[in-house]
């Protein structure tokens, strides 16, 4: 998995791609989230538009971002699901705890 960092203004924008799957980068997604943490980030968006497959290790990774981004007093925004990701994400109800926006745009506004 590679994982592009750029920033916008004071919100940091992680761009996975590849798949989010247990040992094939779940830890990679935690570790970017820890380094952008660790830099300051506390407007956090990941855009999951290049994110071709996620199984329920990446949805618990994700579940494991939030928390670390709430504990240190951040917000997290999700943008970009395709509708595998996203209905993976309704059926475990966790469309109600994300904030998931359509595109990165709707994202970056909603800080």
């Amino acid at each position: 998995m590679n994982i592009t960092t750029r920033t916008h203004q004071d919100i940091t924008i992680l761009l996975p791609e590849g798949k989010i799957t247990l040992g094939d980068g779940d830890q990679e997604l935690g570790e970017a989230v820890r380094q952008a943490l660790e830099k300051g980030a506390r407007k956090i968006v990941l855009n999951l538009e290049k994110v071709t497959y996620m199984d329920s290790s990446g949805v618990g990774e994700l579940v494991g971002c939030y928390t670390s981004i709430k504990n240190r007093g951040g917000e997290l925004r999700i943008c970009g699901m395709n509708a595998r990701i996203f209905n993976l994400i309704t059926m475990t109800s966790l469309h109600s705890v994300f904030d998931v926006k359509d595109t990165e745009a709707e994202a970056i506004a909603a800080f």
